[in-house]
């Protein structure tokens, strides 16, 4: 089983920058796609990032597209998210998945809070 703990979520200011970090536990080999989502308040769940597991593809929302940036280090089995140029309509909850094959995602994490202020 594959676990995934989020990080690196707080408070910010508009304008600025921040990295949220996925770690991922477990039968990691078994991974095939990974991904961040986030859900804000009285919205739908918006998928908002994706990469292969090999990181050689990525994938970006059109809403997100042009400051967010979705990355591995395959040496710590970390996800990261680097959010530039923060809005406040990026505050959400934003949490990490993973899945074993390229058309679902199987592991969900608990999320990490980002709350961006104008």
């Amino acid at each position: 089983q594959v676990r995934l703990v989020e990080s690196g979520g707080g408070s910010m200011q508009a304008g600025g920058s921040l990295r949220l970090s996925c770690t991922v536990s477990g039968r990691t080999f078994t991974i095939n796609r990974m991904g961040w989502f986030r859900q804000a308040p009285g919205k739908e769940r918006e998928h908002v990032a994706r990469i292969t597991r090999n990181g050689g593809s990525t994938w970006y929302a059109d809403s997100v597209k042009g400051r967010f940036s979705i990355s591995t280090d395959d040496t710590k089995n970390v996800l990261y998210l680097q959010i530039d140029s923060l809005k406040p309509e990026d505050t959400a909850l934003y949490y990490c998945a993973v899945g074993y094959t390229n058309v679902r995602y199987d592991i969900y994490g608990q999320g990490t809070q980002v709350t961006v202020s104008s």
